[in-house]
């Protein structure tokens, strides 16, 4: 069962072991965020993995959300 989870984002059990991907792809999001952080650009990832320049920022947008629910406690 795919469940969109954002625009342009969903997770099913049976692709990636349930991780997020791009909506209608195999293609993880955080390979297409490891991809942005080795210097690509938005284009040459669209173009890389056979996705939409949409899918990219679907994908930032995405992790920028998900790392803005994330609470990490620093201990001493």
């Amino acid at each position: 069962m795919t469940v969109q989870i954002a625009p342009r984002i969903v997770v099913d059990t049976t692709v990636r072991f349930g991780k997020p991907v791009i909506a209608g792809t195999r293609v993880p999001v955080d390979l297409v965020v490891g991809a942005m952080a080795t210097g690509m650009t938005t284009e040459e990832v669209a173009a890389e993995y056979d996705i939409a320049v949409e899918d990219v920022r679907a994908a930032l947008a995405y992790a920028a959300q998900v790392l803005a629910e994330d609470e990490v406690r620093a201990t001493t």
